[in-house]
């Protein structure tokens, strides 16, 4: 049975070989092991309740429970932009006309902004290749949503998540070569490992403060603005199905877009159930999506539930995989 569990500094083999995996662009898992190390011991203060609730970042791993094996990882960050800007390029349209000509021009440009600041974010999702079937990625994309649907107040009242952007066969990154390297002056991989292992003091004084016209731009840069990369399609057809949007805001590095949605709006938060656990001898019913009913010790699972009023049935494997007794608080997304 494969279960979602917090993270811990237990786990820093495990995140490090999903690091090296995820390849370019994964900014959320840089291959530095102090990084690692200290985003393992934040997260878990943070659902131990050791950190300001605004400053917590749970980390998820995905566990076959079988062969002890960790296959994935996920996060939520409950604020984003409080110690730094979180930039972004917001793209917009400018207008310009002449009456003397009787003609108008709508103009794309980028423009820096910080429209985030205070919202909570999820991302970093991130699977073996090898185990990207059977619904191991939506059991762990959508285990971040029952975590914030546990103790909402934790969280912001919107939520955002940043898709990688789109990089050549032979790894490049177009909109990075021909646009934000001008301003950086720095290879991808080192911006990208500053940005993750840093405070992002040079984002603040480097990125371009004036807006830039994409008509300016080569085509190459033009054609990846707010575009996924090729193994990203999946966590935005999820990502769309809960509820969450692209509305015009993309990566600075990357071009990826932006996403976002508001907190109680996002489907599995707003129709997940709580229900009291009973304990049958065999599993029976309807498969759903099961978590604890608790921030701190969270797990979560997919297993078969049958639904009873207000009791949640569950077999005796689940049970065990959840930590779950007869009687314990649960909740159920069929």
């Amino acid at each position: 049975m494969l279960v979602v569990r917090p993270a811990g500094p237990a786990d820093f083999d495990a995140l490090m070989e999903l690091a090296v995996l995820s390849g370019r662009g994964f900014t959320s898992l840089p291959e530095d092991e102090p990084t690692l190390r200290a985003r393992l011991a934040l997260s878990e203060a943070s659902f131990q309740a050791g950190v300001a609730p605004p400053e917590a970042w749970y980390t998820l791993m995905l566990e076959d429970l079988e062969a002890s094996d960790v296959i994935g990882v996920a996060g939520v960050k409950a604020g984003v932009g409080l110690k730094r800007p979180h930039f972004s390029f917001r793209v917009v349209t400018l207008a310009q006309s002449s009456p003397t000509l009787e003609k108008r021009f709508d103009h794309r440009a980028l423009v820096l902004v910080n429209e985030c600041a205070g919202w909570s974010e999820v991302g970093s999702l991130f699977l073996r290749p090898e185990r990207r079937k059977g619904g191991a990625g939506r059991l762990l994309a959508q285990s971040r949503y029952m975590l914030i649907g546990l103790e909402p107040q934790r969280f912001a009242e919107m939520v955002l998540a940043e898709l990688r952007g789109w990089f050549d066969e032979d790894g490049g990154c177009p909109f990075w070569d021909h646009v934000a390297s001008k301003f950086f002056r720095l290879e991808f991989d080192e911006a990208d490992m500053m940005s993750a292992s840093t405070d992002g003091q040079f984002i603040l004084d480097l990125a371009p403060r004036h807006p830039i016209y994409a008509e300016l731009l080569p085509k190459e840069a033009r054609d990846v603005l707010g575009r996924v990369h090729r193994e990203g399609e999946a966590a935005r057809a999820m990502l769309e199905s809960e509820g969450f949007r692209y509305e015009g805001l993309i990566d600075i590095f990357d071009a990826g877009p932006t996403v976002a949605a508001r907190r109680d709006d996002i489907k599995t938060v707003r129709d997940a159930r709580r229900l009291r656990v009973k304990i049958g001898e065999d599993a029976f019913g309807e498969e759903a999506l099961v978590s604890t009913g608790a921030v701190a010790g969270f797990r979560a699972v997919r297993a078969p539930v049958l639904i009873d009023g207000e009791n949640a049935i569950l077999g005796r494997e689940a049970a065990q995989a959840l930590g779950a007794h007869e009687g314990d608080m649960v909740r159920v997304k069929a």
